[in-house]
C-alpha cells in the first residue's frame, strides 16, 4: 500500500502537469487532449445482489493504466485492482481483495465486480487512469447497499394500566431489526399516526435506540409512553417500520395490532331484564326471570341487588358478575328492583345505582256460566258465557274448529242444526304479553230425529240395472242420541262412526238384484229415541242378463233332444211287439215259423243272412209294411 502522503503528492503533481499540458495543447493544435475519466457518482444495490462499478476513460487512448482504489472510513486508500491497456491487449488483475468473500473481480478493461454485496462494501471507490502524456485522471463512485429489515414485532404492556394515573405509562416497545439504512418507526392508534414528541412529558413521549449489529446492519427499538384515557379501552395500536430502497423507493412493515388492558372507574350503571319480556317490562307468572346489572368501569366492581318496598331497600344478593335469576316468579313479586355498583374509585358525580319496575302478568283459569257439556234440541237457541281474571286485562274470544266466532265473553247460537254440534273453545289472552293465554272447551250436543243420507249408486239411468247385478249400498245418518241403521234386506253391516265425518254413522249392504227388489226397492232406516227416518233405493225395471238367456236356449235344446230320443225308443218298443220286427238284423237262428235254410259249404252265414233279408224285404214291401226298419 502506498503511503498517504506520497499518494497525495502524486495526485497534486499530475494535476499541475495536466494544467500545463492543457496550456501547451491550446497553444499547439494537434496535440493530445487532457485525460478524463467517467464513473457513476452513486451506485445502489440490495444486499446479497451483485454490482458492477464501471470506469471509462474519455477519449481515444491506446495506452493507459487503470487502477481501482477503495477509501476506508479512515480516509486511507487501498489498491484493489489494476488493468494495463496497450492497444488491444489488456492485462487485468486483482491486487488485494482485503479479505472479502467472494473476492473482487476485474473485467476488462475497467469494470470492478462485487458479487453478493454486503453492508461492509458501502464505501467510496476511486478509479485512477494514467495515460502518459495525456496525464492522469480520477473519479469517485459511492456504493450504497440497502437491506430490508426483518418483520416488525411489538411487545405490548400486558399489565393493567390505570386511567387515573397522573403520568405517562409504558404502552409498548417496537422492534425493527437488521436493516440498512436505519429504518424509522411510527406509532398508530386506530390506523392514525400518533404525534408524540421525543421529549419526556406527562401526556406521552417516545424513546428510541439504534444498534449497529456485527453484520453492519442496524436495529431500531422504539418505546411508546402515553397517559391512557377511557376512550382507549377499544382502541387498536400498532407500529410500522419505514425503510428505504434503491432508486428512491420506500417500504413499510406493520406489526400486529394490540389492545390495552385498562382500569377505569364506573361512571354509569345499566340494569335490565334479560328474559323474554315486552317493552313495558311484563313477564309471565311461572317464568324464570334473569336480571343483569352492568357498570361501564373496569375492573368489574361488586354489585348489590335489592328490592324497594315502602322506600326501604331490601338486599336480595351480591355478586361480582351482576347476574341474578328469580325462579318461577309469582304475581306478588311485582315491584321495583334496583342494582348498585360498589366502585370506590368512582367520581362523586358517577351514577352507580339503577332501578327498574318488574310486572308479573298472570291469567286465572277460565270460568263457564254453564256446564262444560250443553245439550239442546234442533231449532232451539243457546247462549252461554266465559270469564277470566288476569293482569294486564285479558281479552276473550270464541272459536270452533279454529275458526273465530267473535270477540267477547258471550257465545250465542240460534236455530240449532246438527252442524251446530261440536267443540267450542273460549280463549283468554293478553295482547301486550305474548304467549300468555288460556283456553277451555265447551261441548254442544244437538238432539233430534236422525238425518239420513245415502251414497249414490252407479249406474243411475233407469233400465240400466240387470237382474243378478251385485250392488253395494251405503247409508249415512246422524243425530243425538246416535241413531241405529237397519235394512229391509238381510246382510247389512253394523252401524259404525264415519272417521272423516264427525257425528255421522254408516252401514253398508251388498245384494244381488231381483225383480222383486226392482218393484219395492231396498230401504235403509235410521232410528233413535226422537224418531226414525227412512230412505228407499230404487232401481227401476231390470233387464235380463245376456249370459242367462244363452243358458236358457241351451237348456231348451237339450230338453227337446232328450224328448226325441224317448219318442224313438218308445216307437221301437212298439215295433218289437210284431213278429219278425227288429230281429232280422240279429245273428243266429231265424225267427220261428220260417223254414230253416241250408248253408252251402262255400257261402258264409253273413252273406246268407243278407240274401235272406233282402228277399224277405222285397216280399213285405210289396204288402205295404215297414219291413225290417225298427
Amino acid at each position: 500500500m502506498e503511503p498517504p502522503d506520497a499518494w497525495a503528492g502524486t495526485r497534486r503533481a499530475p494535476r499541475l502537469l495536466a494544467l500545463a499540458l492543457a496550456l501547451l495543447l491550446g497553444a499547439h493544435p494537434g496535440a493530445q487532449a487532457e485525460m478524463q475519466v467517467s464513473v457513476p457518482s452513486l451506485v445502489e444495490v440490495m444486499r446479497g445482489e451483485s454490482v458492477t462499478l464501471n470506469c471509462t476513460p474519455v477519449g481515444a487512448h491506446k495506452e493507459y493504466v487503470l487502477k481501482w482504489f477503495l477509501t476506508e472510513r479512515t480516509r486511507v486508500r487501498r489498491l484493489v485492482a489494476e488493468a494495463r491497456v496497450q492497444g488491444s491487449e489488456v492485462q487485468a488483475s486483482v491486487k488485494d481483495s482485503l479479505g472479502r468473500n467472494p473476492p473482487y473481480r476485474l473485467d476488462a478493461p475497467g469494470r470492478l465486480v462485487l458479487a453478493e454485496a454486503q453492508v461492509s462494501d458501502e464505501l467510496d471507490y476511486v478509479c485512477v487512469v494514467k495515460a502518459g502524456a495525456a496525464g492522469t485522471a480520477e473519479a469517485t463512485s459511492r456504493l450504497q447497499v440497502f437491506a430490508k429489515p426483518e418483520a416488525t414485532d411489538v411487545s405490548p404492556n400486558k399489565g393493567i394500566l390505570s386511567v387515573t394515573d397522573d403520568s405517562a405509562q409504558e404502552i409498548a416497545t417496537c422492534h425493527s431489526r437488521n436493516g440498512n439504512p436505519v429504518p424509522q418507526i411510527t406509532w398508530y392508534r386506530n390506523g392514525e399516526p400518533l404525534q408524540v414528541p421525543m421529549e419526556m412529558n406527562a401526556d406521552g413521549y417516545i424513546t428510541s435506540r439504534t444498534i449497529r449489529e456485527a453484520s453492519g446492519l442496524y436495529s431500531l427499538t422504539s418505546t411508546l409512553y402515553l397517559r391512557p384515557q377511557k376512550a382507549d379501552r377499544d382502541a387498536k395500536f400498532h407500529c410500522s417500520a419505514h425503510f428505504s430502497l434503491p432508486q428512491g423507493q420506500h417500504g413499510r412493515l406493520d406489526s400486529q395490532a394490540f389492545r390495552l388492558t385498562l382500569h377505569y372507574p364506573t361512571e354509569h350503571v345499566h340494569f335490565w331484564v334479560d328474559s323474554p319480556a315486552t317493552t313495558e317490562g311484563w313477564v309471565r307468572e311461572g317464568d324464570s326471570v334473569h336480571l343483569v346489572c352492568r357498570g361501564d368501569g373496569s375492573s368489574s366492581p361488586e354489585y348489590i341487588l335489592y328490592r324497594l318496598q315502602d322506600e326501604v331497600e331490601n338486599t336480595l344478593g351480591t355478586d361480582f358478575s351482576g347476574n341474578w335469576t328469580l325462579e318461577k316468579v309469582q304475581r306478588n313479586q311485582s315491584g321495583i328492583y334496583g342494582c348498585r355498583a360498589e366502585d370506590f374509585d368512582a367520581e362523586d358525580d358517577a351514577e352507580l345505582s339503577q332501578t327498574l319496575e318488574l310486572h308479573v302478568a298472570y291469567l286465572d283459569p277460565i270460568e263457564f256460566s254453564d256446564e262444560e257439556e250443553l245439550s239442546s234440541t234442533l231449532g232451539s237457541t243457546v247462549s252461554t258465557n266465559c270469564s277470566v281474571q288476569g293482569l294486564p286485562a285479558p281479552a276473550l274470544r270464541w272459536t270452533k274448529d279454529s275458526v273465530p266466532l267473535g270477540d267477547g265473553p258471550t257465545l250465542s247460537l240460534s236455530s240449532l242444526t246438527f252442524d251446530s254440534a261440536g267443540t267450542y273453545v273460549c280463549e283468554a289472552y293478553t295482547p301486550t304479553v305474548p304467549l300468555l293465554s288460556r283456553s277451555r272447551v265447551l261441548t254442544l250436543l244437538v238432539e233430534g230425529s236422525p238425518e239420513i243420507r245415502q251414497e249414490e249408486t252407479q249406474p243411475q239411468a233407469e233400465g240400466s240395472w240387470r237382474e243378478g247385478d251385485e250392488v253395494r249400498l251405503v247409508c249415512f245418518a246422524r243425530g243425538h242420541p246416535e241413531p241405529k241403521l237397519s235394512w229391509s234386506e238381510l246382510g247389512g253391516s253394523p252401524t259404525e262412526p264415519v272417521p272423516t265425518r264427525q257425528g255421522w254413522v254408516s252401514s253398508a249392504l251388498t245384494v244381488k238384484l231381483t225383480h222383486a227388489m226392482s218393484k219395492s226397492g231396498i230401504s235403509c232406516e235410521a232410528a233413535n229415541p226422537h224418531g226414525n227416518t227412512r230412505h228407499v233405493f230404487h232401481f227401476g225395471p231390470l233387464a235380463p242378463q245376456t249370459s242367462q238367456a244363452g243358458v236358457a236356449v241351451m237348456a231348451v235344446a237339450v230338453s227337446v233332444g232328450l224328448l226325441l230320443l224317448v219318442v224313438a225308443a218308445f216307437y221301437c218298443m212298439r215295433r218289437k211287439g210284431r213278429p219278425g220286427c227288429c230281429r232280422r238284423g240279429e245273428k243266429g237262428a231265424p225267427p220261428p215259423g220260417d223254414p230253416e235254410l241250408s248253408h252251402s259249404g262255400s257261402q258264409p252265414p253273413e252273406q246268407t243272412g243278407l240274401l235272406m233279408g233282402g228277399a224277405s224285404g222285397k216280399a213285405r214291401h210289396g204288402s205295404g209294411g215297414f219291413g225290417d226298419e225298427c
